[in-house]
């Protein structure tokens, strides 16, 4: 399996990741935005994911909980500027643990005639804020997500 590759040129305020997934770009889009598929791929191993809240559309909100084995929780939110189906998504992203530190994310899905691009690209406010998310381990969550994303898609291709 390929992994996404993650660009972050020193003092640019963007996070860049490409990943090239096995599966059609209707069936992509949907994993990111069905919240019966985002708590199977999103986010590391060993957190569990719960969708506290998705309306996937245009001027729609989300809120999603990440939990560890100790019980503490992560949650994140934002809101969906632009939901365009199976093309792109364009939303905020907050940790609420450090509010205040909002990014812009655009994820673009390019058909390769059965397999799918996954251009993301990640705009925050300040070098310190892109700085901070790629040294918060930002990169295991990527990787580990595609990873079971993969697996995922897999799996809804042989159903």
């Amino acid at each position: 399996m390929s992994k996404p590759e993650i660009n972050a040129k020193p003092g640019t305020l963007e996070i860049v990741s490409t990943m090239t997934l096995n599966a059609p770009r209707e069936l992509v889009f949907r994993a990111y935005t069905d919240p019966a598929l985002i708590p199977q791929w999103l986010g590391p191993r060993n957190l569990t994911t719960t969708i506290d809240k998705l309306d996937a559309r245009s001027g729609g909100q989300w809120r999603y909980v990440h939990r560890d084995a100790e019980g503490n929780i992560y949650a994140f939110h934002g809101v969906f500027h632009e939901v365009t189906a199976p093309e792109r998504i364009i939303q905020t992203f907050e940790w609420e643990g450090m509010p205040g530190h909002v990014q812009l994310e655009t994820a673009v899905f390019e058909d390769l005639g059965g397999r799918t691009r996954v251009v993301s690209q990640s705009v925050f406010q300040s070098v310190e804020d892109r700085d901070g998310m790629m040294s918060s381990g930002m990169e295991v969550g990527v990787n580990e997500g595609y990873e079971r994303m993969t697996e995922l898609l897999a799996a809804l291709m042989t159903a």
